[in-house]
């Protein structure tokens, strides 16, 4: 009592030693980690040493390369626009078949071995085209070669390449190109042409079908060998 009323206070007591202090108890206990766990963590670490050095390759070379992956990406999309694009060669035809009727109503028939659309339009490129045109008495006319042009809407044939036209009364024309208009029965042609029939043989720079074969007008010099040798 005498002490607390003069306000003086007795000495500090010292800390206590360390090894009397209270420590935290750990979290969590760690266990001991056994041999096989300890040898997946070494061949972990052992691949992690090779995989890592890879894959930092890998990713520079890609950040190198990404530049020319894009110029090919792009050069890859414009090819497949340019390939999606409609082209005429795209639209063939096996053996096609066409028939038709000319002023008079009489029938015709273009055949070919392959037929190509030419654009758009109603334009056919056939290989080995043939037409047979029939008569009002049932006499026909035949003609084929190597390639023609076929205009459906015009019924206009251009044949190339080996034209023959054959007549059933035997009469057979030989020449390099014709224009044949189906709808009239006509057929022209500008260069040398060669013919026999019934007559005998003929040769001239030109030939004039007309009447669908019933008169032929053979142009530009000509040079007949008939029948019995007359000339």
């Amino acid at each position: 009592m005498s002490q607390l009323a003069s306000g003086k206070a007795g000495p500090t007591p010292p800390p206590a030693p360390l090894s009397h202090r209270q420590m935290l108890a750990p979290s969590r206990e760690r266990e001991a980690l056994t041999g096989r766990q300890m040898a997946r963590r070494r061949m972990a670490v052992r691949l992690a040493k090779r995989v890592l050095p890879g894959l930092a390759l890998l990713l520079l070379g890609a950040i190198v390369l990404w530049p020319e992956f894009e110029r090919t990406e792009d050069r890859s999309r414009y090819s497949f626009r340019r390939s999606i694009q409609p082209r005429s060669e795209s639209l063939r035809v096996s053996a096609p078949r066409y028939q038709g009727v000319d002023d008079l109503n009489r029938p015709y028939t273009v055949t070919a071995d392959l037929a190509q659309q030419v654009g758009a339009e109603e334009l056919l490129d056939l290989t080995q085209p043939r037409a047979d045109i029939l008569m009002n008495d049932g006499s026909w006319i035949y003609l084929q070669s190597e390639a023609g042009r076929y205009d459906r809407p015009a019924d206009h044939l251009d044949l190339a390449g080996k034209v023959t036209i054959f007549h059933d009364n035997g009469t057979m024309l030989l020449t390099d190109l014709a224009a044949v208009d189906l709808a009239a029965g006509n057929a022209d042609g500008d260069k040398p042409v060669a013919a026999q029939g019934p007559f005998g043989t003929l040769t001239s720079e030109g030939f004039q079908l007309r009447e669908r074969g019933a008169v032929v007008v053979f142009t530009g010099r000509a040079h007949a060998v008939l029948e019995g040798d007359r000339k």
